[in-house]
């Protein structure tokens, strides 16, 4: 008896069957699944390989955050599984996150078939290029036949590799929207076969380290480096005898720059002769201002993705990484700096205890992350300032969400960095509560991680900026400060995750210890002063600290 033709219902479960499994065989291994009809296909294809790490959240935007945060960690992409409707649009911030930060996402969002559009049914919207140019590919098959099944493979094959940066683009998001006809569960989900030899369809070679030999990097060299620069690469810098100052992402740079930097007298003996630029850029300003004031030649290389230059200062661009193995450079201007933040680091080690600050709660983090060896999560405002500024060298992967720099989804991207085995997270009293929902599901597994809060009792960046001078105290608040009364510890509890509050630097280490000792998510609300004594508590750290520059 010849056997039958298969239903379409069959052959869009061999259709997710072949992708998923293309996926696994090029490195897929953690995917993200939000509960849903019309993804049902996805949900089963996904739960049927054992080598694939599944995490089943609730809410979408969290879960893409949640995989955003994984793939961070992971350095590979991570599906996100999405049914149709808003929960495709739920996406967006995450994708655009991912998109500007370079984050590889496989976006997989379910779909009514064509016929079901524009004729009034449930849960239906356009979905088609739904997230516009922030993906690095939009994919958009249909409903499978089995006469294109040839094709599903090279599908596979093209987004994995858009999505990690292969061909022109850097890495970043990708989208397959995946109309689905009912009925949607089938038991059959063979695949289609391979190449000869079980080979990947495409292989996706790793990037490699590249010189540029036409570019003179001599003098008193200044690396300044951000988002995707290694920490291996930034040690063999500074033993090259260049000065390095990076963002709060990166580990092992030259700490306390941003007070430094605003010293007129001091800037004076720190200007260099060459700058070179990698990846990210640091959140202070005042390294905006030194680097167009020294007006020296700014050389940028791309090797750690895209190189931020907004203000335009870069005179040229490279691809790959500097080459250095010259000894062109000037190793007593990185000597210079040394000398200069070790004073700093003596009066903050100094003032480093009793009441809490903010630069404190910053300093404890980092320092607890480096003990325990487990990587940090910073929210966007003024945690991933005082970091940058006040905090010693990062010894541990160190991540924040500074693509498009939004305080949403940071809760659940520390979550997903923190599902590996364990994390940190440092975040504001406002962020948290942004995505407060995002404790709900927590970690995955039975993995460790400790939420720090530094609750002032409002959005604190504000505080430093016009707005706060140039309002009223009653507006400020209502429109900028948003002050809510919301007991954290007490949210955290309700959730069934553990909640400790804080008021001095030895509970605040005690606490972080104790949580990272045993499983669990634990959050640790850190009482510290109102925004507006945040504020002289930055103004005398400052002014302490180039004291103690002068001095050196």
């Amino acid at each position: 008896m010849e056997p039958s033709v298969p239903n379409t219902s069959e052959v869009q479960s061999s259709f997710v069957a072949t992708l998923v499994d293309e996926w696994i065989r090029l490195g897929l291994r953690e995917v993200v699944i939000c509960p849903g009809s019309r993804s049902t296909p996805l949900a089963l294809g996904f739960s049927r390989r054992s080598e694939v790490r599944r995490h089943v959240r609730l809410d979408e935007r969290g879960a893409a955050f949640f995989a955003l945060g994984r793939a961070l960690e992971s350095g590979w992409p991570v599906a996100v599984v999405v049914t149709s409707g808003t929960a495709a649009a739920e996406l967006h911030a995450a994708v655009a996150e991912a998109d500007q930060a370079e984050v590889p996402l496989l976006i997989l969002t379910a779909d009514r078939p064509p016929e079901l559009h524009g004729v009034g049914a449930p849960q239906t919207m356009p979905q088609v290029a739904l997230y516009g140019p922030a993906v690095r590919r939009h994919e958009n098959p249909g409903v499978a036949r089995a006469e294109a099944s040839s094709s599903w493979r090279p599908l596979a094959a093209r987004v994995w590799r858009a999505a990690r940066g292969g061909g022109p683009g850097a890495p970043g998001p990708v989208h397959v929207n995946l109309a689905f006809v009912e009925p949607l569960v089938v038991e059959s989900a063979a695949s289609v076969p391979g190449r000869a030899g079980d080979a990947p369809w495409t292989e996706t070679a790793a990037a490699t380290r590249a010189t540029s030999d036409d570019a003179r990097v001599a003098g008193r060299v200044l690396a300044v480096v951000g988002r995707g620069v290694e920490a291996e690469w930034i040690v063999d810098a500074r033993a090259r005898g260049w000065a390095v100052i990076g963002d709060a992402t990166a580990q092992g740079t030259t700490p306390y720059f941003d007070a430094l930097l605003r010293g007129d007298d001091v800037v004076n003996t720190l200007r260099p002769d060459v700058v070179v630029r990698l990846g990210g850029a640091p959140a202070s300003k005042w390294l905006g201002v030194r680097l167009r004031e020294w007006d020296v030649p700014v050389i940028g290389w791309a090797g750690a993705g895209t190189v931020s230059d907004p203000d335009g200062l870069l005179a040229a661009l490279h691809p790959g990484w500097p080459d250095l193995t010259t000894e062109r450079a000037n190793g007593d201007y990185a000597t210079q700096w040394s000398r200069l933040t070790l004073r700093v680091d003596e009066w903050v080690r100094a003032n480093d205890g009793g009441a809490l600050v903010e630069p404190i709660v910053a300093r404890a983090v980092v320092d607890a992350a480096s003990r325990h060896r487990a990587p940090l999560v910073l929210g966007s405002s003024m945690p991933v300032r005082d970091v940058e500024w006040w905090a010693s060298p990062r010894r541990s992967p160190t991540y924040s969400n500074r693509g498009v720099n939004g305080i949403d989804g940071v809760v659940s991207t520390f979550c997903g960095v923190a599902s590996a085995g364990a994390g940190l997270g440092l975040v504001g009293d406002l962020t948290a509560l942004h995505d407060v929902g995002s404790l709900v599901d927590g970690l995955s597994g039975s993995a460790t991680g400790v939420l720090v809060v530094a609750d002032n009792g409002g959005g604190g960046i504000f505080s430093f900026l016009s707005q706060a001078e140039r309002l009223d105290a009653t507006r400020f608040e209502e429109l900028f400060g948003t002050p809510r009364p919301v007991d954290l510890v007490a949210v955290a509890a309700a959730f069934g995750h553990g909640a400790t509050r804080v008021r001095s630097r030895t509970e605040l280490d005690a606490a972080l210890d104790g949580a990272l000792a045993g499983p669990g998510l634990h959050v640790v609300v850190a009482d510290v002063p109102s925004r507006e004594e945040n504020v002289r508590v930055h103004d005398r750290w400052v002014d302490a600290a180039l004291g103690a520059a002068r001095d050196a």
